[in-house]
């Protein structure tokens, strides 16, 4: 049987993980740059370059992918963080995962087949030029 993970440890990743969410940037990468982990995941493999762009915070998820972060790193349920921020309309998030590598084919449903089911047709040409 597995130790039960230390609460001081659960608590600073329970804040980390809300720096994410609501995108406190300078806090957050201050922790990644003393080496909390850029790909850190969440009990649903939410990334907190996942977290931030789906609250639409795109300077999080540029300071994030900068350090080392995957842009297209899915959680448990195959969605990644270019889909989510297609299914929230953040058009700075979307740019930023774009610029910093994500792929618009990746994660189950896709950011293409995101845009596809709720008609973002701007999306659609956007993805094609990537």
């Amino acid at each position: 049987m597995s130790e039960a993970p230390d609460p001081e440890v659960v608590e600073l990743a329970t804040k980390i993980f809300d720096l994410a969410r609501r995108g406190r940037t300078e806090e957050l990468v201050a922790y990644v740059d003393a080496g909390v982990p850029a790909n850190l995941t969440n009990d649903r493999g939410d990334t907190l370059v996942m977290l931030a762009a789906y609250h639409g915070h795109a300077e999080a998820v540029r300071a994030l992918l900068e350090r080392g972060a995957e842009a297209d790193r899915a959680n448990d349920r195959g969605q990644t963080p270019l889909a989510g921020a297609v299914f929230k309309g953040e058009q700075e998030v979307i740019q930023a995962l774009l610029d910093g590598g994500a792929d618009p084919l990746a994660g189950t449903p896709s950011a293409v087949d995101t845009a596809r089911m709720f008609g973002k047709a701007e999306l659609l040409e956007l993805f094609g030029a990537h």
